[in-house]
């Protein structure tokens, strides 16, 4: 999985797997979603990042 935040366009996104991206759905405004060939969510994009999230370029990663 990446997190990638591109600060220009203000997009984060959330990459899921390497695999190929067959459709793009904007589920919510500002909420696209990558599906592969099988219909498997391959990644998130988040438009407007800044606007939406309290701290795009803070990421946490917890295992439990």
């Amino acid at each position: 999985m990446k997190v990638k935040y591109n600060k220009e366009a203000d997009v984060l996104y959330i990459q899921l797997s390497d695999a190929r991206i067959a459709e793009s759905d904007e589920e919510r405004k500002g909420i696209v979603l990558d599906y592969d060939p099988d219909g498997r969510i391959v990644g998130i994009e988040i438009l407007s990042a800044s606007k939406n999230l309290p701290q795009p370029t803070k990421v946490e990663y917890e295992i439990t």
